[in-house]
């Protein structure tokens, strides 16, 4: 029995062990049949991949034919039209060689016709040579002598003339620079002094007003004076008050400060001091809007508030009458136009003419002048160096080295010389007409002259009986003359004579 209970159990056990191999061989059979199948199963789908790619890349061949083949026909054709033009400028070109040919035979035809001619003209200028030594009684070399003679002694004459005109120009030149830097150096130098320049009159409604102006112990003058940095005049002029200083800003301060005090009639030190104060304020407020409103004229930008200021002060300053920040204005346009024209910095030419007097508004006591004064106000702005040279050299103080600095020199020189821009003295233009009438009624057969039109023309009447009409001529180039030697002028002056014979007869 025990012996069963041993044998059962090992039989099972066995038993197991052949169930477990078959089953696991079982399997592997099934695994290699899966295997098998999914071996064939991508063998067939590579033979597709295959004949599809196949596909693909035969049609892409034919596409790319197809592509080739129509470039090749686009080429064949651009080289027929190419083939064309060539074909029909060979055939342009073979005209244009026969009528160039053809020219050329025109040309050595009419050159061998010139050459006759010339030889014909040489021969009729031998015997006209040969003629004119017979009738003349000269040969050539002394007819060219007396010829280059006779030259020599008209362009000395001219040279002459023309030096003399030289000089009128540099001394009147000289003498307005000269005017010019006097006037700039009033209006800068801290001295007591008077003229057209630093002067201002101030009307009064009577005599009276005088007393309260200078009030008692002379309290308001003095109040006015210390408080505006002026001289104030009060003389024998009846009705009027005179305003003297140096600086036209302070003489304009004083000059409005003491119409309101006449006008409100409170004058006493506290309320000139408050006036003032007011005046002072407004007045530094109008420089600043005249500044801003120039800048805003010419269309100019990014400046600073002390070369604004600067620029604003130039609306009291004058030169010859004209006022030196309208001048500024006007020499920034023309700038800009002939900037335009020649192909210039168009910008930068006007921001150099706007500034090429702001030295002239600089508070600076300083013994340069005033174009060294703005090219260092204009070096600490930070300009560009090409306006600090145009700044330096509109008075040809330094070497312009830019078209720019040449530009505003040309423009300044415009606005100052335009007719109407600067005036002389009423004196200094009576004395002129009256230098001119003189040298013409100096010479004998003139009975009177009269300069007309500012000076520019010298109407002379002469006496009919002393001067003959071919005297006439002579007279007017000896005046001419005489004006040109004694007289210095701007331009050019017109001498007319008038010569008339007048036969009255009454009937009786």
């Amino acid at each position: 029995m025990w012996i069963l209970y041993i044998i059962l159990p090992l039989a099972g056990l066995s038993l197991g062990w052949a169930i477990r191999w078959l089953y696991a061989r079982f399997q592997l059979t099934s695994s290699e049949q899966r295997a098998e199948r999914i071996k064939q199963d991508a063998i067939k789908e590579a033979e597709a991949k295959k004949k599809e790619t196949l596909l693909e890349a035969k049609e892409q061949v034919i596409r790319e034919r197809n592509q080739q083949e129509r470039e090749a026909r686009e080429r064949r054709a651009e080289l027929q039209r190419y083939e064309r033009r060539v074909a029909q400028k060979e055939e342009i070109l073979e005209k244009k060689t026969s009528q160039i040919e053809r020219m050329e035979q025109q040309f050595i035809k009419r050159g061998k016709q010139l050459d006759e001619r010339d030889a014909e003209l040489e021969k009729e200028e031998e015997r006209y040579h040969s003629e004119l030594e017979r009738i003349s009684g000269l040969t050539v070399d002394e007819a060219k002598a007396l010829i280059i003679a006779d030259l020599e002694n008209d362009a000395k004459h001219d040279a002459q003339a023309l030096i003399n005109k030289i000089e009128q120009d540099a001394n009147l030149a000289a003498d307005k620079k000269a005017r010019d830097i006097l006037v700039t150096t009033i209006q800068r130098l801290a001295t007591e002094v008077t003229g057209d320049v630093t002067v201002t009159t101030v009307t009064l409604p009577n005599d009276e007003m005088k007393g309260r102006i200078i009030g008692r112990e002379g309290r308001n003058i003095r109040t006015l004076e210390t408080l505006t940095g002026v001289d104030i005049i009060i003389d024998d002029t009846p009705e009027a008050v005179v305003i003297s200083c140096f600086d036209p800003v302070r003489r304009e301060i004083a000059k409005t400060s003491l119409e309101r005090l006449i006008v409100d009639g409170r004058i006493h030190p506290a309320r000139i001091e408050e006036v003032v104060s007011k005046v002072s304020k407004d007045t530094s407020q109008k420089i600043f809007e005249e500044g801003e409103k120039v800048l805003f004229d010419v269309g100019i930008h990014n400046i600073s508030q002390d070369a604004i200021r600067a620029l604003g002060r130039l609306y009291f300053r004058t030169s010859y009458g004209q006022n030196v920040l309208y001048h500024s204005k006007e020499v920034a346009t023309i700038a800009g136009v002939l900037a335009a024209e020649v192909g210039a910095n168009r910008d930068l030419a006007k921001r150099a003419a706007l500034l090429h007097d702001i030295g002239k508004g600089a508070e600076s006591d300083s013994d340069q002048n005033h174009a060294e004064i703005g090219m260092e106000m204009a070096r600490k702005m930070g300009e560009d160096p090409r306006i600090i040279n145009a700044i330096g050299s509109h008075h040809s103080d330094i070497e312009p080295n830019c078209l720019e600095s040449v530009l505003v020199q040309i423009a300044d020189a415009i606005s100052a010389a335009r007719p109407g821009a600067r005036r002389e003295t009423l004196d200094n233009y009576i004395k002129r007409l009256e230098n001119l009438e003189n040298i013409a009624e100096g010479f004998t057969g003139v009975d009177k002259a009269y300069a007309i039109q500012a000076g520019r023309e010298l109407r002379i009447i002469v006496n009919n009986e002393a001067v003959s009409d071919d005297r006439t001529k002579e007279l007017a180039k000896g005046i001419a003359k005489k004006i040109e030697d004694d007289l210095r002028y701007p331009g050019r002056i017109k001498v007319t004579l008038i010569r008339e014979t007048r036969i009255v007869e009454y009937a009786r």
